[in-house]
């Protein structure tokens, strides 16, 4: 199978397990160059594997990196650079839960990191792809139109108080936030979705869950959950139509709401700006990080 003119370039992190693994494969398909970025070699080489029986083994590049590190995203988007001009649609799926706080390569709490913060710089540091695409768009799996969990500005890196659902509730109410920043300071042309995809038969990310709560989540998978491919079937078609609006957020078929207060423009404005001094303070200056215009703002 190979590449059809008009085909598309599509960036998946989390790309070998789930809904990303879902999105990679259909869009392999439809005659797509995919690049899947993941952290297991094993899982890589099996969606290749996939690939090749597609015919499209040519148009699929696997990227193994933990996204948790701002040094690894940026090698990463250097190389995705390097090697395509153009980006059409990033997909950030990548997540991992952690029963215990831990710390990234530059000492910031881990589901922040990778669930939230690779989410900020992938975004951005390919703005240049974005803007040499026709009609570019950023899908982001996480959890909009849900309430539960906010951003603790006074500790947002949990050294206080920690828990796994805690964390990952905090991330759900930043990626909304991320959303907002993009949508009222963007740094290319790409439009934003957020889509919550519901409960899906998948086991990805809770490789490191503690029981009873691992086999109550995959008992549930087995008798409650939507499949993978109707899960995703939506972001795989607005990948060849996305939305005219800068913000879309979508929970399962439904919009939301996008004046509720989990996407309070202050509060957006606050985090991009604490998340580029985390940056700065814990990296250094990166072209991953926005561009400021003439008055100090990203954009």
């Amino acid at each position: 199978m190979l590449q059809q003119p008009g085909s598309k370039t599509i960036v998946i992190s989390g790309g070998t397990d789930g809904m990303g693994r879902g999105t990679a494969l259909a869009r392999l398909e439809r005659g797509d160059t995919v690049v899947a970025i993941g952290t297991n070699e094993a899982k890589g080489a099996a969606v290749a594997t996939e690939a090749a029986r597609l015919g499209a083994g040519a148009r699929f590049h696997f990227l193994r990196a933990d996204l948790s590190s701002i040094a690894t995203v940026e090698q990463v988007v250097r190389q995705i650079a390097a090697e395509h001009p153009a980006v059409d649609a990033l997909v950030l799926c990548a997540n991992r839960q952690s029963p215990q706080r831990r710390e990234s390569p530059e000492g910031l709490e881990f589901t922040f990191s990778l669930y939230y913060l690779s989410r900020y710089l992938l975004g951005h540091g390919l703005r240049e792809q974005f803007d040499a695409a026709d009609n570019p768009v950023i899908i982001n799996f996480a959890s909009p139109g849900l309430k539960i969990g906010s951003v603790n500005f006074d500790d947002l890196q949990a050294e206080r108080r920690y828990s796994v659902l805690r964390a990952q509730a905090q991330c759900g109410r930043a990626n909304d936030l991320l959303g907002r920043a993009f949508a009222e300071q963007p740094s290319s042309k790409a439009r934003y979705v957020l889509y919550h995809p519901g409960f899906t038969a998948t086991l990805g990310s809770i490789g490191d869950v503690k029981e009873p709560v691992r086999t109550i989540i995959t008992l549930l998978s087995k008798v409650a959950a939507k499949p993978v491919d109707k899960a995703i079937a939506p972001m795989v078609e607005l990948i060849d139509n996305p939305p005219a609006e800068r913000l879309t957020a979508i929970d399962r078929s439904k919009k939301v709401d996008l004046g509720i207060k989990t996407f309070d423009p202050d509060k957006a404005r606050r985090l991009a700006e604490v998340s580029r001094q985390l940056v700065l303070k814990n990296y250094g200056d990166t072209r991953l990080l926005p561009e400021l215009d003439t008055s100090g703002n990203p954009g």
